[in-house]
């Protein structure tokens, strides 16, 4: 020790230039905020608000089905670690109360959804006796299909307004949890806002360029109540909310019949559903098989949907290619 500092007195002697060394400790970034997501989609929006403050660990990964998740003794360790745990809320979740009280964590819940209207299911028998054409087909009649959502359709992400929401929501979470680094997540926040601003935009000017009358299409549960009221598509799913609710014989039996009555143009199949129940109503119906669409989780790294804006991008992509011809 005593050499060293003989050997720095004397380079300052004589007007030499040092490496500033600094301490190991004081060479590493500061400690990332442990934070957990609930699903992929919410674990993007996340990460874009959080950047470099936040070490973001999501419990439902990509192509995983939030609906039927079944938590793990691992799970509960990386709950009972973070700082924050944001959920989606509205019933999306429904294992994450358990969750939480088995992990003990400390952890803020924040509900990213919060203020954000939700959309009511329509009940089964009231849809039962709606007119042909109308424009709420949801098949969630409440303790059967709408297995935790209590009539609440959760899927509120679909709408990129929402999104929105999602996104103040999380940087006001960051901010309380992290007060110093507030100009960075408001400064995030703001940058991904607005790209979200112009792909609400994009959606929009995709959607009304496909002529009215072929705006209909089936999809396998009822994930894009959102997106249908927000750019003027009508989705209808034989599944309601939950994809842990199997299709009644007179769900499908009721669509196979509209699709042939109104001439729906294309059925489209989910990365979280099984295929099988869209290609039967396919076959029966002669209806195009559209792409395939992103609903309640993002694709890996190597897909088409690996972000939230890749994923809408994705599904207007394959809503336009198959309903414009």
């Amino acid at each position: 020790m005593l050499t060293r500092r003989l050997a720095v007195a004397g380079a300052l002697a004589l007007g030499l230039s040092l490496p500033l060394a600094l301490p190991a400790a004081a060479q590493d970034a500061a400690p990332k905020i442990p934070v957990v997501a609930s699903f992929s989609i919410l674990g993007d929006l996340v990460k874009e608000v959080g950047g470099d403050r936040v070490a973001v660990t999501t419990l439902v990964g990509p192509n995983g089905d939030a609906h039927v998740f079944q938590p793990a003794p691992a799970d509960a360790k990386k709950v009972a670690a973070a700082q924050i745990v944001f959920v989606n809320g509205l019933g999306f979740e429904g294992w994450i109360d358990r969750l939480v009280k088995a992990s003990g964590t400390k952890a803020e819940i924040v509900v990213a959804t919060k203020g954000i209207t939700p959309r009511e299911m329509a009940d089964e028998d009231e849809d039962d006796h709606a007119a042909p054409g109308h424009k709420d087909h949801d098949h969630a009649k409440k303790g059967e299909h709408d297995h935790d959502h209590g009539g609440i359709d959760p899927h509120a992400w679909q709408s990129v307004a929402n999104a929105e929401i999602y996104v103040a929501n999380i940087r006001d979470a960051l901010v309380a949890a992290d007060p110093a680094g507030k100009a960075a997540y408001e400064a995030n926040a703001s940058a991904y806002t607005a790209k979200l601003e112009a792909l609400d935009a994009e959606v929009k000017a995709a959607m009304a360029a496909i002529p009215e009358s072929r705006r209909r299409i089936i999809t396998s549960h009822d994930a894009f109540g959102y997106f249908g009221a927000a750019y003027g598509i009508e989705f209808i799913a034989p599944q309601g909310v939950s994809t842990e609710s199997e299709a009644s014989a007179k769900d499908v039996a009721r669509i196979i019949r509209q699709i042939k009555a109104e001439n729906i143009p294309a059925v489209f199949m989910e990365n979280i559903s099984d295929p099988r129940l869209v290609k039967r109503i396919a076959k029966e119906t002669q209806a195009k098989i559209g792409g395939e669409l992103f609903s309640d989780a993002l694709s890996d790294d190597k897909g088409p949907a690996s972000t939230y804006i890749d994923m809408m991008k994705n599904n207007i992509t394959q809503l336009s290619s198959a309903l414009s011809s």
